[in-house]
């Protein structure tokens, strides 16, 4: 059998009864022969499933079927191939998979199919173990003495093999080397090695002085024993990633692997640099969705056998195997993108939660701005609070914020002339500027002056958005585009106007403003390749851009030196929401951004344009007091038995038509109203009632019991997946984060 071979089906006296998940939408798993040695629990397995051919996962093996499975051997069918192409799943993973599937009402087989890389998702062996093997030559002496001294390329290869390393690090100190290295194993002189990590512990120097705050939190998570949720509250520029590492130090001196799950995929190769060169003589993997198929695969492999003891990752790398896991970070933890709106819903940070009280051991919750559930955990003592109160730069103090009405006030494409005033003064003290807007595009609506037409989407209830620089209207929700029209298609006027204010519209503007120093606009239409993040960052960490137009991307976990004022454009978009969540999320990307200024020492200011100076919301934004709102919110959500005083779930449907989604949802209802403890309201359109050409509707569903709740999704799914219901696509949203 080779090391990505296939356990062929034979004819054996030995037959094994398995269970298998399968990546199908059903709540069960499936049971299939296997002659031969009896495969491991969590094993991947080739089937037979209709017409198709899926690849599934081993749940469990016996060597007499089940008469409780109600089926004879006869109608079973024979498993194709056992593969040997990762380590069985472990217990602790499919252990979390069956409470997630559970907690989630999901289907077992796709919980366990989304932690998984695509590629061992796949019904055939992956053919990249290739990349997880290390080589090393006997004897470099000789084997340089074995090569012409005008062979630079091969001799550079040659010299890299006095340690181990992989096929990817010989191509890249030459294309060919993997030619050469394949001859040179033929001919003996390089062998299969084993990297040993150098453990010499780095520098003293290499340590940044903590403050007397991050030093008593790193003395609380060096004496955690066992399961332990901490809850990092620290203000913007106060330490929280050097709290992180201290703790990975200590954790990883004892052999353990460390998760560290971090929101945004542009936050992880910063991070992961941090922690390279904190951490030089460590293994250190990245996992996220930006990844190709085999460098994911190829990660995630590692950290499965213990060979990557730092892992590094979006939401999806909550589910990795670690067999040493000592310690699991979650940065940023209000943020909203650990929660998954597609297929498989969930929070990874919840799960994240689990996982560690599964595996016994700390788990660090950080965040300048809360989640409101882990600050209500906090106050209950499920959490330990470790509090950083100041800015770990000395000298370092909060930016003052001011409020600039826009009331009355003539407008340059958005900003007032106090703002263009400030950053007058802010460029010309060599200093940075960032002006904040979280809406991408040009501008947010196109519209006809004459007639009263607005660019809308096709496909969607949603305006197209501008994009000027490509000649594009865009729908920021289904994707669907067009080239702007000549003229009106209602009235035929020619003069189309753009209304409001994206970040290539201030882009433009300020360019007009400030000539001499052009702005960087940093936002998700401009970073979609490969790199060029990183390249914009440097120049911004190089003092190269000093003048920034960017959205949330710059809004957290960057850390510019020389930034020292922020002027938020349009503050109030999320001010007034029917969503009772709506200011708790402004509060925080606002906080947030205003962190990002005076963090090296720099006096920071943060001006926020806004037409409503006087709501009762600024007063508590401008004091800074996260803790003191968190507690306001808690009492009003407590008195109005909102979450997370109440347990909540969402049930969405949609079809071509808004009467046929309302329908199903209304048996649905029908179902729900069987179970004890459970309020389900009447069906009702979405917020966004067309998208994507489907019309949507939602029942709210609720209960003061979160066990009840549980248990009546579980029912419902079961139902649900019973129930023929042609032209209809519906899901379950458990604790959904939109209502």
């Amino acid at each position: 059998m080779g090391i990505f071979g296939w356990h062929k089906l034979v004819h054996a006296a030995v037959v094994s009864y398995l269970q298998v998940a399968l990546d199908v939408p059903l709540q069960r798993t499936f049971d299939y022969l296997w002659a031969g040695p009896a495969p491991t629990v969590g094993s991947r397995v080739v089937v037979p499933f209709g017409k198709q051919t899926l690849a599934g996962v081993v749940v469990a093996v016996s060597a007499e079927l089940d008469p409780a499975r109600g089926l004879t051997v006869a109608q079973l069918k024979a498993s194709q191939a056992v593969l040997d192409d990762m380590p069985p799943l472990p217990a602790d993973i499919l252990a979390l998979c069956k409470f997630c599937s559970d907690y989630y009402a999901w289907p077992l087989g796709q919980v366990i199919a989304a932690a998984l890389p695509g590629a061992l998702r796949q019904p055939q062996p992956w053919q990249g173990g290739q990349a997880l093997q290390f080589w090393q030559a006997l004897d470099v002496t000789a084997l340089l003495g074995q090569l012409s001294p005008r062979a630079h390329k091969q001799r550079a290869v040659a010299e890299a093999l006095a340690v181990p390393r992989s096929i990817e690090q010989v191509r890249a100190v030459a294309h060919d080397g993997g030619r050469w290295l394949k001859e040179w194993i033929a001919a003996g002189w390089v062998v299969e090695a084993v990297p040993q990590a150098d453990t010499a512990p780095p520098q003293a120097s290499a340590h940044p002085d903590l403050t007397a705050c991050q030093a008593s939190a790193v003395a609380r998570l060096n004496a955690a024993q066992g399961y332990q949720p901490f809850l990092l509250y620290g203000v913007t520029g106060s330490g929280k990633t050097e709290v992180y590492l201290r703790e990975i130090e200590a954790r990883l001196a004892h052999g353990g692997q460390v998760l560290v799950l971090v929101p945004e995929i542009n936050l992880t190769p910063q991070l992961e640099a941090r922690f390279r060169l904190r951490f030089p003589h460590e293994h250190i993997v990245a996992l996220h969705s930006g990844l190709a198929d085999g460098e994911r695969t190829r990660n995630w492999l590692l950290a499965a056998q213990g060979r990557a003891r730092i892992v590094l990752g979006t939401r999806l790398a909550v589910f990795t195997p670690l067999p040493h896991l000592a310690l699991i970070v979650v940065d940023e933890e209000h943020d909203q993108s650990y929660r998954q709106q597609e297929g498989f819903r969930y929070s990874a940070r919840d799960v994240a939660v689990y996982r560690a009280r599964q595996a016994q051991v700390p788990i660090v919750l950080g965040s300048a701005t809360p989640a409101i559930e882990s600050w209500r955990n906090m106050r209950e003592g499920r959490y330990t609070l470790l509090t950083l109160g100041q800015r770990a730069v000395t000298g370092a103090k909060p930016p003052q914020m001011t409020l600039i009405s826009t009331q009355q006030q003539r407008l340059f494409d958005g900003l007032t002339q106090t703002a263009i005033n400030t950053l007058r003064d802010c460029l010309d003290a060599g200093q940075q500027a960032l002006v904040f807007i979280n809406r991408r595009g040009y501008s947010p609506v196109l519209a006809c002056h004459e007639c009263g037409w607005i660019a809308s989407c096709k496909r969607c209830d949603a305006r197209l958005v501008l994009h000027r620089e490509d000649r594009r209207l865009r729908c920021h929700h289904c994707g669907w585009e067009s080239p702007p029209p000549a003229q009106c298609p209602d009235c035929g006027n020619a003069d189309l106007q753009p209304l409001g204010f994206g970040t290539q519209r201030l882009e433009e503007t300020l360019t007009g403003l400030f000539p001499d120093t052009p702005p960087l606009r940093i936002d998700r239409d401009n970073t979609r390749r490969k790199g060029s993040l990183d390249a914009m960052l440097q120049q911004v960490h190089a003092g190269e851009a000093r003048l920034l137009v960017g959205t949330q991307m710059l809004a957290k976990g960057h850390d510019f030196a020389g930034l020292s004022l922020v002027v938020v454009v349009n503050a109030d978009a999320g001010l007034f929401s029917t969503d009772f969540r709506a200011q708790e999320r402004l509060f925080a990307q606002l906080l947030q951004v205003a962190g990002r200024a005076g963090r090296a020492g720099l006096p920071g200011r943060v001006l926020i344009q806004t037409r409503y100076h006087d709501d009762p919301f600024y007063p508590q934004l401008m004091s800074g007091d996260y803790a003191a709102f968190a507690d306001r919110v808690l009492q009003e959500r407590k008195a109005n038995d909102l979450p997370p005083y109440s347990a909540w779930a969402m049930l969405r449907a949609e079809s071509k038509t808004l009467m046929r989604a309302v329908t199903y949802l209304r048996e649905a209802v029908q179902l729900l109203r069987t179970q004890p403890g459970i309020h389900a309201g009447a069906p009702i359109p979405a917020l966004m009632m067309r998208k994507a050409n489907q019309e949507r509707a939602q029942v709210l569903v609720s209960s003061s019991s979160r066990p009840a709740l549980q248990s009546a999704m579980r029912f419902l799914m079961g139902e649900l997946l019973q129930k023929k219901a042609p032209g209809v696509r519906w899901y379950i949203d458990i604790d959904p984060s939109e209502a």
